[in-house]
């Protein structure tokens, strides 16, 4: 085995096992009953890689049932913020918890009446932790990275834990094929769904 051979199989091995080591707490079940309960839409959050998560979370949502958008924290300081609405629910995606954009989102949202806010984050000592109604622990996270900076472990953890709460959600609110495939009208995985209610 060549030695990038080996490099890509460790990497894949990092990202794997900080997927594997994340804390599976009684905040899942808190989490997902707030989504439940949630009386508006839901908000996805972060800036950055984070932000990616959180459009893709926002997308997955929005097509398994749960009426969802992204919205972009530093887009929120300049009228953005007005897509808030009382009993909406705030999921922000911060590996350090201390993203200022982030945090300025949670806070004014509160003051709009937003309902319960979801934390995702790594760092122990983090604002986002503080500030959120429940807090899903992404675990401490050592970055394949030579340099040790790039997120690439921690947005596959944000990714997996995200996957993991819209697809549980997803199953909590009975979503069947036939929902689905109302969801999909175009493409591949809509003429499958369809297909196979037929």
């Amino acid at each position: 085995m060549s030695e990038i051979q080996v490099r890509i199989g460790g990497i894949l091995r990092a990202e794997a096992e900080s997927i594997l080591a994340v804390p599976v707490t009684a905040a899942y079940e808190d989490a997902l009953d707030a989504l439940m309960a949630c009386s508006g839409k839901v908000l996805a959050s972060g800036m950055g890689k984070a932000g990616l998560i959180a459009r893709k979370f926002a997308a997955i949502l929005s097509s398994t049932g749960t009426p969802a958008v992204f919205i972009h924290p530093a887009e929120a300081a300049h009228g953005d913020l007005g897509l808030v609405a009382p009993g909406d629910c705030i999921v922000a995606f911060s590996t350090s918890g201390k993203t200022r954009e982030v945090l300025e989102l949670v806070n004014f949202a509160r003051h709009l009446g937003a309902g319960r806010i979801i934390g995702i984050t790594s760092h122990v000592d983090s604002d986002l932790r503080r500030a959120a109604d429940i807090l899903l622990d992404m675990g401490p996270i050592e970055e394949p990275c030579p340099l040790g900076l790039t997120p690439s472990a921690s947005i596959a953890v944000m990714s997996a834990i995200s996957d993991a709460l819209a697809l549980v959600l997803m199953e909590r609110k009975g979503i069947t094929r036939h929902d689905y495939g109302l969801r999909h009208h175009g493409g591949y995985l809509g003429r499958k769904a369809r297909l196979d209610n037929e």
